[in-house]
């Protein structure tokens, strides 16, 4: 295994997308499911 040195580790990315990507999908699902979720069984307003 070889050490990074500082400015090696300065440079490195990475999980950024992937994180964000994976909260947008969840979003999207929630969403969806609550859409179809109103149309289902409305409720009404108090």
């Amino acid at each position: 295994m070889e050490k990074l040195e500082k400015q090696e580790l300065m440079n490195v990315q990475g999980g950024g997308l992937s994180l964000g990507l994976g909260f947008l999908i969840g979003a999207a699902v929630v969403f969806v499911i609550g859409v179809i979720d109103g149309f289902i069984r409305p409720l009404k307003c108090n």
